[in-house]
Protein backbone atom coordinates (compact mmCIF):
# COMPACT_ATOMS: atom_id res chain seq x y z
CA UNK A 1 0.00 0.00 0.00
CA UNK A 2 2.78 2.43 0.94
CA UNK A 3 4.65 1.68 -2.30
CA UNK A 4 1.49 2.34 -4.35
CA UNK A 5 1.00 5.71 -2.65
CA UNK A 6 4.62 6.69 -3.25
CA UNK A 7 4.34 5.76 -6.94
CA UNK A 8 1.09 7.75 -7.22
CA UNK A 9 2.69 10.78 -5.57
CA UNK A 10 5.65 10.62 -7.98
CA UNK A 11 3.23 10.51 -10.90
CA UNK A 12 1.49 13.59 -9.50
CA UNK A 13 4.76 15.51 -9.32
CA UNK A 14 5.31 14.93 -13.03
CA UNK A 15 1.78 16.15 -13.78
CA UNK A 16 2.26 19.24 -11.61
CA UNK A 17 5.38 20.25 -13.54
CA UNK A 18 3.64 19.70 -16.87
CA UNK A 19 0.82 22.03 -15.83
CA UNK A 20 3.25 24.95 -15.56
CA UNK A 21 4.61 24.62 -19.08
CA UNK A 22 3.51 27.08 -21.78
CA UNK A 23 1.81 25.82 -24.91
CA UNK A 24 -1.48 25.56 -26.75
CA UNK A 25 -1.53 21.81 -27.31
CA UNK A 26 -3.46 19.77 -24.71
CA UNK A 27 -1.29 18.06 -22.11
CA UNK A 28 -3.25 14.90 -22.87
CA UNK A 29 -6.34 13.78 -24.74
CA UNK A 30 -8.95 11.34 -23.56
CA UNK A 31 -8.62 7.95 -25.22
CA UNK A 32 -11.92 6.19 -25.92
CA UNK A 33 -10.39 2.75 -25.44
CA UNK A 34 -9.45 3.73 -21.87
CA UNK A 35 -12.76 5.37 -20.96
CA UNK A 36 -15.87 3.81 -19.46
CA UNK A 37 -17.64 1.69 -22.08
CA UNK A 38 -21.33 0.77 -21.86
CA UNK A 39 -22.73 -2.16 -23.90
CA UNK A 40 -25.43 -1.06 -26.29
CA UNK A 41 -24.35 2.61 -26.17
CA UNK A 42 -22.59 4.22 -29.11
CA UNK A 43 -19.83 6.66 -28.19
CA UNK A 44 -20.18 10.40 -28.84
CA UNK A 45 -17.66 11.56 -31.43
CA UNK A 46 -15.38 14.49 -30.65
CA UNK A 47 -15.77 17.03 -33.45
CA UNK A 48 -13.63 19.87 -32.09
CA UNK A 49 -12.49 22.05 -35.04
CA UNK A 50 -8.73 21.84 -35.46
CA UNK A 51 -8.29 25.63 -35.45
CA UNK A 52 -9.83 25.85 -31.94
CA UNK A 53 -6.63 24.46 -30.43
CA UNK A 54 -4.86 27.65 -31.46
CA UNK A 55 -7.78 30.08 -31.11
CA UNK A 56 -8.85 29.06 -27.59
CA UNK A 57 -7.09 27.68 -24.55
CA UNK A 58 -7.75 23.93 -24.64
CA UNK A 59 -4.33 23.17 -23.18
CA UNK A 60 -5.46 21.03 -20.25
CA UNK A 61 -7.35 18.14 -21.85
CA UNK A 62 -8.60 19.48 -25.17
CA UNK A 63 -11.86 20.87 -23.73
CA UNK A 64 -13.00 24.21 -22.34
CA UNK A 65 -16.15 26.12 -21.38
CA UNK A 66 -14.40 29.52 -21.34
CA UNK A 67 -14.14 31.31 -24.72
CA UNK A 68 -12.11 34.26 -23.42
CA UNK A 69 -8.79 34.63 -25.33
CA UNK A 70 -5.47 34.45 -23.52
CA UNK A 71 -3.58 37.71 -22.87
CA UNK A 72 -0.75 38.34 -25.31
CA UNK A 73 1.89 40.17 -23.31
CA UNK A 74 4.00 38.68 -20.52
CA UNK A 75 3.11 41.69 -18.37
CA UNK A 76 -0.60 40.85 -18.57
CA UNK A 77 0.11 37.23 -17.70
CA UNK A 78 2.27 38.26 -14.75
CA UNK A 79 -0.54 40.51 -13.52
CA UNK A 80 -2.98 37.60 -13.61
CA UNK A 81 -0.60 35.49 -11.50
CA UNK A 82 -0.24 38.37 -9.05
CA UNK A 83 -4.01 38.81 -8.76
CA UNK A 84 -4.52 35.08 -8.33
CA UNK A 85 -2.07 34.99 -5.42
CA UNK A 86 -3.77 38.03 -3.89
CA UNK A 87 -7.11 36.23 -4.18
CA UNK A 88 -5.68 33.08 -2.61
CA UNK A 89 -4.49 35.09 0.36
CA UNK A 90 -8.00 36.51 0.78
CA UNK A 91 -9.55 33.07 0.34
CA UNK A 92 -7.65 31.89 3.41
CA UNK A 93 -8.32 35.01 5.46
CA UNK A 94 -11.13 34.93 8.07
CA UNK A 95 -11.91 38.58 7.36
CA UNK A 96 -12.40 38.04 3.62
CA UNK A 97 -13.90 34.55 3.59
CA UNK A 98 -15.67 34.14 6.91
CA UNK A 99 -18.43 32.03 5.32
CA UNK A 100 -16.32 29.02 4.32
CA UNK A 101 -12.86 29.65 5.78
CA UNK A 102 -12.99 26.95 8.46
CA UNK A 103 -14.00 23.92 6.35
CA UNK A 104 -11.71 25.14 3.57
CA UNK A 105 -8.63 25.38 5.78
CA UNK A 106 -9.36 22.07 7.49
CA UNK A 107 -9.63 20.37 4.11
CA UNK A 108 -6.46 21.97 2.78
CA UNK A 109 -4.42 21.21 5.89
CA UNK A 110 -5.47 17.63 6.64
CA UNK A 111 -5.45 15.62 3.41
CA UNK A 112 -3.19 12.57 3.89
CA UNK A 113 -3.02 11.87 0.13
CA UNK A 114 -4.41 8.35 0.40
CA UNK A 115 -6.42 8.96 -2.81
CA UNK A 116 -9.47 7.12 -1.47
CA UNK A 117 -11.52 9.94 -2.99
CA UNK A 118 -10.48 8.99 -6.51
CA UNK A 119 -12.64 5.89 -6.92
CA UNK A 120 -15.61 7.78 -5.48
CA UNK A 121 -15.48 10.32 -8.33
CA UNK A 122 -17.64 9.66 -11.39
CA UNK A 123 -15.49 11.91 -13.60
CA UNK A 124 -12.29 10.12 -12.62
CA UNK A 125 -13.87 6.70 -13.24
CA UNK A 126 -15.48 7.64 -16.58
CA UNK A 127 -12.25 9.18 -17.90
CA UNK A 128 -10.35 5.93 -17.47
CA UNK A 129 -8.80 7.09 -14.17
CA UNK A 130 -6.90 10.05 -15.57
CA UNK A 131 -4.67 11.51 -12.87
CA UNK A 132 -5.75 15.13 -13.28
CA UNK A 133 -9.39 14.28 -12.56
CA UNK A 134 -8.59 12.91 -9.11
CA UNK A 135 -10.60 15.04 -6.63
CA UNK A 136 -7.52 15.88 -4.55
CA UNK A 137 -5.33 16.66 -7.57
CA UNK A 138 -6.50 20.26 -7.97
CA UNK A 139 -6.52 20.59 -4.18
CA UNK A 140 -2.88 19.56 -4.06
CA UNK A 141 -1.96 22.20 -6.64
CA UNK A 142 -3.71 24.88 -4.61
CA UNK A 143 -2.05 23.63 -1.46
CA UNK A 144 1.41 23.74 -3.05
CA UNK A 145 0.84 27.26 -4.40
CA UNK A 146 -0.21 28.45 -0.97
CA UNK A 147 2.72 26.80 0.79
CA UNK A 148 5.25 28.18 -1.67
CA UNK A 149 4.11 31.77 -1.32
CA UNK A 150 2.72 31.98 2.20
CA UNK A 151 4.59 29.47 4.43
CA UNK A 152 8.20 29.15 5.51
CA UNK A 153 8.35 25.42 4.75
CA UNK A 154 7.03 26.00 1.25
CA UNK A 155 9.55 28.73 0.56
CA UNK A 156 12.40 26.47 1.70
CA UNK A 157 11.14 23.65 -0.52
CA UNK A 158 10.99 26.08 -3.42
CA UNK A 159 14.67 26.95 -2.91
CA UNK A 160 15.44 23.22 -3.14
CA UNK A 161 13.55 23.03 -6.42
CA UNK A 162 10.87 20.71 -5.11
CA UNK A 163 7.82 22.81 -5.91
CA UNK A 164 5.89 23.70 -9.05
CA UNK A 165 6.33 26.98 -10.93
CA UNK A 166 3.44 29.43 -10.56
CA UNK A 167 2.89 30.51 -14.16
CA UNK A 168 -0.01 31.91 -16.14
CA UNK A 169 -0.36 28.54 -17.87
CA UNK A 170 -0.66 26.76 -14.52
CA UNK A 171 -3.31 29.25 -13.36
CA UNK A 172 -5.27 28.88 -16.61
CA UNK A 173 -5.24 25.08 -16.39
CA UNK A 174 -6.16 25.20 -12.72
CA UNK A 175 -9.19 27.25 -13.73
CA UNK A 176 -10.24 24.46 -16.10
CA UNK A 177 -9.67 21.89 -13.34
CA UNK A 178 -12.04 23.79 -11.05
CA UNK A 179 -14.68 23.00 -13.68
CA UNK A 180 -13.77 19.32 -13.97
CA UNK A 181 -15.77 18.71 -10.81
CA UNK A 182 -19.56 18.75 -10.40
CA UNK A 183 -19.26 19.63 -6.68
CA UNK A 184 -21.29 16.50 -5.89
CA UNK A 185 -19.13 15.91 -2.78
CA UNK A 186 -19.28 12.14 -3.05
CA UNK A 187 -15.54 12.23 -2.41
CA UNK A 188 -16.00 13.70 1.08
CA UNK A 189 -18.38 10.86 1.96
CA UNK A 190 -15.65 8.32 1.24
CA UNK A 191 -12.70 10.27 2.66
CA UNK A 192 -11.56 8.61 5.93
CA UNK A 193 -11.15 12.01 7.60
CA UNK A 194 -13.80 14.06 5.79
CA UNK A 195 -11.63 16.22 3.53
CA UNK A 196 -14.01 18.17 1.28
CA UNK A 197 -12.41 18.40 -2.16
CA UNK A 198 -15.74 19.50 -3.62
CA UNK A 199 -15.67 22.58 -1.39
CA UNK A 200 -12.09 23.30 -2.43
CA UNK A 201 -13.11 23.18 -6.10
CA UNK A 202 -16.00 25.54 -5.42
CA UNK A 203 -13.79 27.98 -3.51
CA UNK A 204 -11.32 27.91 -6.39
CA UNK A 205 -14.13 28.90 -8.73
CA UNK A 206 -14.94 31.73 -6.35
CA UNK A 207 -11.37 32.96 -6.40
CA UNK A 208 -11.35 33.04 -10.19
CA UNK A 209 -14.70 34.84 -10.37
CA UNK A 210 -14.27 37.41 -7.60
CA UNK A 211 -10.60 38.22 -8.28
CA UNK A 212 -10.10 37.62 -12.01
CA UNK A 213 -13.63 37.89 -13.37
CA UNK A 214 -13.35 34.41 -14.87
CA UNK A 215 -16.51 32.31 -15.04
CA UNK A 216 -18.38 30.37 -17.74
CA UNK A 217 -20.73 32.75 -19.61
CA UNK A 218 -23.76 30.52 -19.00
CA UNK A 219 -23.15 30.71 -15.27
CA UNK A 220 -22.34 34.43 -14.97
CA UNK A 221 -23.54 36.63 -17.86
CA UNK A 222 -26.44 34.36 -18.81
CA UNK A 223 -26.93 33.18 -15.23
CA UNK A 224 -26.72 35.40 -12.14
CA UNK A 225 -26.39 38.63 -14.13
CA UNK A 226 -29.50 37.87 -16.19
CA UNK A 227 -31.34 36.72 -13.07
CA UNK A 228 -30.68 40.05 -11.35
CA UNK A 229 -31.46 42.10 -14.45
CA UNK A 230 -34.59 40.39 -15.80
CA UNK A 231 -35.88 38.62 -12.70
CA UNK A 232 -34.99 35.10 -13.81
CA UNK A 233 -32.03 33.24 -15.26
CA UNK A 234 -34.41 32.17 -18.03
CA UNK A 235 -34.99 35.81 -18.96
CA UNK A 236 -38.64 35.58 -17.83
CA UNK A 237 -39.81 38.95 -16.48
CA UNK A 238 -42.69 39.62 -14.03
CA UNK A 239 -45.26 39.98 -16.81
CA UNK A 240 -43.98 36.75 -18.29
CA UNK A 241 -44.63 34.80 -15.08
CA UNK A 242 -48.14 36.25 -14.79
CA UNK A 243 -48.91 35.23 -18.39
CA UNK A 244 -47.45 31.78 -17.72
CA UNK A 245 -49.62 31.31 -14.62
CA UNK A 246 -52.73 32.17 -16.65
CA UNK A 247 -51.69 29.64 -19.27
CA UNK A 248 -51.12 26.94 -16.63
CA UNK A 249 -54.55 27.58 -15.12
CA UNK A 250 -56.13 27.10 -18.55
CA UNK A 251 -54.15 23.91 -19.18
CA UNK A 252 -55.06 22.47 -15.79
CA UNK A 253 -58.73 23.07 -16.56
CA UNK A 254 -58.41 21.35 -19.95
CA UNK A 255 -56.54 18.35 -18.52
CA UNK A 256 -58.48 17.81 -15.32
CA UNK A 257 -61.81 19.61 -15.67
CA UNK A 258 -60.96 21.56 -12.50
CA UNK A 259 -60.71 25.32 -12.40
CA UNK A 260 -57.82 26.10 -10.08
CA UNK A 261 -56.78 29.62 -9.16
CA UNK A 262 -53.04 29.76 -8.54
CA UNK A 263 -52.44 32.36 -5.79
CA UNK A 264 -50.01 35.10 -6.81
CA UNK A 265 -48.59 37.67 -4.33
CA UNK A 266 -50.96 36.53 -1.61
CA UNK A 267 -50.18 38.11 1.75
CA UNK A 268 -49.81 36.05 4.92
CA UNK A 269 -49.71 32.60 3.32
CA UNK A 270 -48.06 29.69 5.08
CA UNK A 271 -45.62 29.12 2.22
CA UNK A 272 -43.95 31.13 -0.50
CA UNK A 273 -43.42 28.41 -3.10
CA UNK A 274 -40.25 29.02 -5.11
CA UNK A 275 -39.19 26.66 -7.87
CA UNK A 276 -36.63 26.70 -10.65
CA UNK A 277 -38.23 29.01 -13.23
CA UNK A 278 -36.88 26.80 -15.98
CA UNK A 279 -39.62 24.32 -15.04
CA UNK A 280 -42.28 26.77 -16.22
CA UNK A 281 -40.67 26.62 -19.67
CA UNK A 282 -39.19 23.12 -19.97
CA UNK A 283 -41.61 21.10 -17.79
CA UNK A 284 -44.83 23.13 -17.40
CA UNK A 285 -46.71 19.91 -16.60
CA UNK A 286 -44.49 19.51 -13.53
CA UNK A 287 -45.51 22.95 -12.26
CA UNK A 288 -49.15 22.13 -12.96
CA UNK A 289 -48.75 18.98 -10.87
CA UNK A 290 -47.61 21.00 -7.87
CA UNK A 291 -50.54 23.38 -8.16
CA UNK A 292 -53.05 20.52 -8.56
CA UNK A 293 -51.56 18.78 -5.52
CA UNK A 294 -51.56 21.91 -3.34
CA UNK A 295 -55.16 22.68 -4.29
CA UNK A 296 -56.35 19.15 -3.56
CA UNK A 297 -54.55 19.07 -0.20
CA UNK A 298 -55.66 22.57 0.85
CA UNK A 299 -52.13 23.95 1.18
CA UNK A 300 -52.01 27.67 2.03
CA UNK A 301 -49.34 28.95 -0.35
CA UNK A 302 -48.50 31.68 -2.81
CA UNK A 303 -46.02 32.39 -5.55
CA UNK A 304 -44.44 35.77 -6.16
CA UNK A 305 -44.50 37.84 -9.33
CA UNK A 306 -41.76 40.16 -8.04
CA UNK A 307 -38.47 40.09 -9.98
CA UNK A 308 -36.37 37.12 -8.70
CA UNK A 309 -39.22 35.91 -6.49
CA UNK A 310 -40.48 33.32 -8.97
CA UNK A 311 -37.08 31.80 -9.80
CA UNK A 312 -35.41 29.80 -7.02
CA UNK A 313 -32.21 28.97 -8.86
CA UNK A 314 -29.09 30.69 -7.63
CA UNK A 315 -26.07 30.04 -9.82
CA UNK A 316 -23.88 31.86 -7.31
CA UNK A 317 -23.87 28.60 -5.33
CA UNK A 318 -21.54 27.22 -7.98
CA UNK A 319 -18.96 29.97 -8.21
CA UNK A 320 -19.38 33.31 -6.42
CA UNK A 321 -20.48 34.32 -2.89
CA UNK A 322 -21.30 37.90 -3.89
CA UNK A 323 -23.63 36.84 -6.69
CA UNK A 324 -25.21 34.22 -4.42
CA UNK A 325 -25.87 36.74 -1.65
CA UNK A 326 -27.41 39.32 -3.98
CA UNK A 327 -30.00 36.84 -5.23
CA UNK A 328 -30.63 35.06 -1.92
CA UNK A 329 -31.20 38.23 0.08
CA UNK A 330 -33.70 39.42 -2.52
CA UNK A 331 -35.57 36.12 -2.17
CA UNK A 332 -35.78 36.61 1.58
CA UNK A 333 -36.88 40.24 1.27
CA UNK A 334 -39.75 39.18 -0.99
CA UNK A 335 -40.80 36.47 1.47
CA UNK A 336 -40.63 39.01 4.32
CA UNK A 337 -42.72 41.57 2.41
CA UNK A 338 -45.41 38.95 1.73
CA UNK A 339 -45.50 38.00 5.40
CA UNK A 340 -45.20 34.27 4.73
CA UNK A 341 -44.05 31.88 7.45
CA UNK A 342 -41.83 29.71 5.28
CA UNK A 343 -40.15 29.45 1.91
CA UNK A 344 -41.02 26.10 0.34
CA UNK A 345 -38.36 24.94 -2.11
CA UNK A 346 -39.54 22.99 -5.16
CA UNK A 347 -37.81 20.06 -6.86
CA UNK A 348 -34.51 21.87 -7.46
CA UNK A 349 -31.33 20.60 -5.83
CA UNK A 350 -29.23 23.75 -6.03
CA UNK A 351 -32.10 25.84 -4.65
CA UNK A 352 -32.22 23.41 -1.71
CA UNK A 353 -28.51 23.94 -1.17
CA UNK A 354 -28.77 27.74 -1.10
CA UNK A 355 -31.99 28.15 0.87
CA UNK A 356 -31.58 25.35 3.39
CA UNK A 357 -27.79 25.15 3.90
CA UNK A 358 -25.72 28.10 2.68
CA UNK A 359 -28.08 30.84 3.90
CA UNK A 360 -27.59 29.58 7.45
CA UNK A 361 -23.89 30.41 7.07
CA UNK A 362 -24.51 33.71 5.33
CA UNK A 363 -27.17 35.51 7.38
CA UNK A 364 -26.45 37.28 10.66
CA UNK A 365 -28.66 35.90 13.42
CA UNK A 366 -29.83 39.45 14.22
CA UNK A 367 -31.37 39.94 10.77
CA UNK A 368 -35.18 39.58 10.61
CA UNK A 369 -34.62 37.74 7.33
CA UNK A 370 -32.91 34.94 9.25
CA UNK A 371 -36.21 34.21 11.00
CA UNK A 372 -37.87 33.13 7.74
CA UNK A 373 -37.90 29.35 7.72
CA UNK A 374 -36.85 27.51 4.60
CA UNK A 375 -37.69 23.90 3.91
CA UNK A 376 -37.84 21.22 1.24
CA UNK A 377 -41.05 20.30 -0.53
CA UNK A 378 -40.34 16.55 -0.26
CA UNK A 379 -41.37 16.02 3.40
CA UNK A 380 -44.53 18.06 2.72
CA UNK A 381 -45.42 15.90 -0.29
CA UNK A 382 -45.00 12.81 1.90
CA UNK A 383 -47.22 14.38 4.59
CA UNK A 384 -49.91 15.03 1.98
CA UNK A 385 -49.74 11.50 0.58
CA UNK A 386 -49.86 9.75 3.95
CA UNK A 387 -52.61 12.07 5.29
CA UNK A 388 -55.26 10.29 3.25
CA UNK A 389 -56.59 13.55 1.78
CA UNK A 390 -56.01 12.22 -1.72
CA UNK A 391 -57.54 9.14 -3.30
CA UNK A 392 -54.62 7.43 -5.03
CA UNK A 393 -54.55 4.44 -7.36
CA UNK A 394 -51.02 3.00 -7.80
CA UNK A 395 -52.12 0.96 -10.83
CA UNK A 396 -52.20 4.20 -12.81
CA UNK A 397 -48.41 4.30 -12.54
CA UNK A 398 -47.92 0.94 -14.24
CA UNK A 399 -44.30 1.53 -15.29
CA UNK A 400 -40.89 0.39 -14.16
CA UNK A 401 -39.23 2.91 -11.83
CA UNK A 402 -35.93 3.85 -10.35
CA UNK A 403 -35.03 6.89 -8.26
CA UNK A 404 -32.11 9.21 -8.88
CA UNK A 405 -30.93 10.81 -5.64
CA UNK A 406 -30.01 14.45 -6.12
CA UNK A 407 -26.60 15.24 -4.60
CA UNK A 408 -27.74 18.43 -2.89
CA UNK A 409 -31.04 17.12 -1.55
CA UNK A 410 -29.83 13.69 -0.48
CA UNK A 411 -26.08 13.69 0.16
CA UNK A 412 -25.84 17.29 1.37
CA UNK A 413 -29.12 17.53 3.29
CA UNK A 414 -29.86 13.91 4.17
CA UNK A 415 -33.41 13.86 2.75
CA UNK A 416 -33.52 10.19 1.79
CA UNK A 417 -36.77 8.59 3.00
CA UNK A 418 -39.71 10.90 2.10
CA UNK A 419 -39.42 10.44 -1.67
CA UNK A 420 -39.15 6.66 -1.23
CA UNK A 421 -42.15 6.55 1.09
CA UNK A 422 -44.15 8.46 -1.53
CA UNK A 423 -43.11 6.08 -4.32
CA UNK A 424 -44.05 3.05 -2.24
CA UNK A 425 -47.59 4.46 -1.92
CA UNK A 426 -48.12 5.44 -5.56
CA UNK A 427 -46.52 2.68 -7.68
CA UNK A 428 -47.58 -0.97 -8.05
CA UNK A 429 -45.70 -3.58 -6.00
CA UNK A 430 -42.50 -4.82 -7.61
CA UNK A 431 -42.19 -1.91 -10.06
CA UNK A 432 -39.69 0.17 -8.09
CA UNK A 433 -36.05 -0.85 -8.09
CA UNK A 434 -33.18 0.97 -6.40
CA UNK A 435 -30.00 1.96 -8.19
CA UNK A 436 -26.78 0.51 -6.87
CA UNK A 437 -25.43 2.41 -5.01
CA UNK A 438 -28.27 4.67 -3.88
CA UNK A 439 -29.16 7.20 -1.20
CA UNK A 440 -26.25 9.32 0.03
CA UNK A 441 -23.82 7.10 -1.91
CA UNK A 442 -25.55 7.58 -5.25
CA UNK A 443 -23.59 8.99 -8.19
CA UNK A 444 -24.09 12.53 -9.51
CA UNK A 445 -26.19 12.84 -12.66
CA UNK A 446 -23.19 14.55 -14.27
CA UNK A 447 -24.90 17.92 -14.66
CA UNK A 448 -24.30 19.43 -11.23
CA UNK A 449 -22.68 22.80 -10.44
CA UNK A 450 -23.46 24.27 -13.85
CA UNK A 451 -22.31 21.34 -16.00
CA UNK A 452 -25.84 20.88 -17.37
CA UNK A 453 -26.06 24.40 -18.77
CA UNK A 454 -22.47 25.11 -19.82
CA UNK A 455 -22.60 25.03 -23.61
CA UNK A 456 -19.63 27.11 -24.72
CA UNK A 457 -16.95 25.72 -27.04
CA UNK A 458 -16.72 21.92 -26.82
CA UNK A 459 -17.62 21.49 -23.15
CA UNK A 460 -20.90 19.72 -24.04
CA UNK A 461 -18.81 16.97 -25.62
CA UNK A 462 -16.84 16.53 -22.40
CA UNK A 463 -20.09 16.39 -20.45
CA UNK A 464 -21.53 13.70 -22.73
CA UNK A 465 -18.35 11.62 -22.99
CA UNK A 466 -17.31 11.88 -19.34
CA UNK A 467 -19.73 13.80 -17.09
CA UNK A 468 -22.92 11.79 -17.55
CA UNK A 469 -21.35 8.40 -18.29
CA UNK A 470 -21.39 6.79 -14.83
CA UNK A 471 -25.00 7.79 -14.18
CA UNK A 472 -25.98 6.48 -17.60
CA UNK A 473 -24.26 3.19 -16.76
CA UNK A 474 -26.15 3.05 -13.43
CA UNK A 475 -29.51 3.59 -15.12
CA UNK A 476 -28.81 0.94 -17.76
CA UNK A 477 -27.74 -1.59 -15.13
CA UNK A 478 -30.81 -0.88 -12.99
CA UNK A 479 -33.15 -1.72 -15.87
CA UNK A 480 -30.94 -4.44 -17.33
CA UNK A 481 -33.43 -7.28 -16.81
CA UNK A 482 -36.30 -5.37 -18.45
CA UNK A 483 -34.47 -3.33 -21.11
CA UNK A 484 -36.07 -5.24 -23.99
CA UNK A 485 -39.60 -5.08 -22.60
CA UNK A 486 -41.94 -2.71 -24.42
CA UNK A 487 -42.84 -0.89 -21.21
CA UNK A 488 -41.86 2.61 -20.10
CA UNK A 489 -38.99 2.80 -17.63
CA UNK A 490 -38.99 6.00 -15.57
CA UNK A 491 -36.07 7.64 -13.83
CA UNK A 492 -37.67 9.73 -11.10
CA UNK A 493 -35.60 12.81 -10.28
CA UNK A 494 -36.50 15.43 -7.66
CA UNK A 495 -34.27 18.10 -9.20
CA UNK A 496 -34.64 20.24 -12.33
CA UNK A 497 -30.93 20.11 -13.08
CA UNK A 498 -30.92 16.31 -12.84
CA UNK A 499 -33.96 16.02 -15.08
CA UNK A 500 -32.29 18.23 -17.68
CA UNK A 501 -29.18 16.07 -17.62
CA UNK A 502 -31.14 12.82 -17.84
CA UNK A 503 -33.08 14.29 -20.76
CA UNK A 504 -29.77 15.00 -22.47
CA UNK A 505 -28.81 11.34 -21.91
CA UNK A 506 -32.07 10.29 -23.56
CA UNK A 507 -31.50 12.45 -26.61
CA UNK A 508 -27.77 11.77 -26.95
CA UNK A 509 -28.00 8.00 -26.58
CA UNK A 510 -31.58 7.48 -27.92
CA UNK A 511 -32.68 5.84 -24.71
CA UNK A 512 -36.41 6.19 -25.28
CA UNK A 513 -36.32 4.95 -28.86
CA UNK A 514 -34.16 1.95 -27.95
CA UNK A 515 -35.25 1.06 -24.43
CA UNK A 516 -38.31 3.19 -23.50
CA UNK A 517 -36.23 4.91 -20.77
CA UNK A 518 -37.39 8.42 -19.83
CA UNK A 519 -37.76 10.62 -16.72
CA UNK A 520 -40.18 12.62 -14.60
CA UNK A 521 -40.48 14.42 -11.27
CA UNK A 522 -41.94 12.95 -8.10
CA UNK A 523 -45.02 15.19 -7.85
CA UNK A 524 -46.02 14.32 -11.43
CA UNK A 525 -46.45 10.70 -10.35
CA UNK A 526 -48.51 11.61 -7.30
CA UNK A 527 -50.94 13.58 -9.45
CA UNK A 528 -51.01 10.82 -12.07
CA UNK A 529 -52.26 8.46 -9.32
CA UNK A 530 -55.13 10.77 -8.26
CA UNK A 531 -58.38 8.99 -9.14
CA UNK A 532 -60.60 12.06 -9.38
CA UNK A 533 -58.82 13.45 -12.46
CA UNK A 534 -57.84 11.88 -15.82
CA UNK A 535 -54.33 10.38 -16.15
CA UNK A 536 -51.88 13.26 -16.01
CA UNK A 537 -48.56 12.12 -17.48
CA UNK A 538 -47.85 12.96 -21.12
CA UNK A 539 -44.58 11.39 -22.20
CA UNK A 540 -44.49 13.16 -25.55
CA UNK A 541 -44.33 16.51 -23.75
CA UNK A 542 -41.69 15.26 -21.33
CA UNK A 543 -39.20 14.01 -23.94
Amino acid sequence: MRQELEEKNEESKVCFKELSKPGKEPLFKLEEKEMLQIPGIEEVKDQTPENWYQTYNLSLDGYSMFPQPDPISQEEKAEIVKRFLHGLKKLLSPKSNWTFIRPLKLSLENCVRCNTCADACHLYLASGRKEVYRPNFRSEILRKIYEKHFTLTGKLNALLGEEIDITYDLIRRLFELAYRCTLCRRCVLYCPIGVDNGLIARELRKLFSQELGWAPPEVHQKGTRLHLKAGSSTGMNPQGIKDTISFLEEEIAEKTGKKIKIPVDKKGAEYLFIHNAGEYISWPDHMEAFFILFDAAGINYTISSEPLGYDGVNYGAWYDDVELARIAVNHLKIAHSLGVKKILVGECGHAHKVFCVILDRLLPASSPLAEIKRESCLPLVWEIVKSGKLKLDPSRNDFYFTLHDSCNIVRLMGIVKPQREVLNRIVPPGRFREMNPNGVKNYCCGGGSGFAIMGSLNFPTFRKKVGIKVKLCQIMETFQDVLKEDKIKLVVATCSNCKGTIREMEHTYHLFEKYKITHCGLVDLVVNAMVDIPPFLNFEEML
